[in-house]
């Protein structure tokens, strides 16, 4: 699947989980199990409980999704 395919949902981080997941509560109420994107992941990006952050999501599998951008 190409990255234009994907979902853009905002949220803010609930929890972080073992493994660079962490639970992401959507600005519409729903929850995601996200995983840290490469980049974020490559330039040491830290993501804290309370980050607001843009999600990834698969039209697929709504439940998934890679965090691709942390803001303030």
């Amino acid at each position: 699947m190409a990255r234009d395919d994907l979902i853009q949902i905002q949220g803010r981080v609930v929890e972080a989980l073992a493994g660079g997941h962490f639970r992401v509560q959507g600005d519409q109420g729903h929850s995601f199990l996200a995983r840290i994107s490469g980049r974020l992941r490559r330039f040491h990006i830290k993501v804290v409980p309370g980050d607001r952050v843009t999600v990834a999501v698969s039209p697929y599998d709504l439940s998934h999704g890679f965090i691709v951008y942390r803001g303030s």
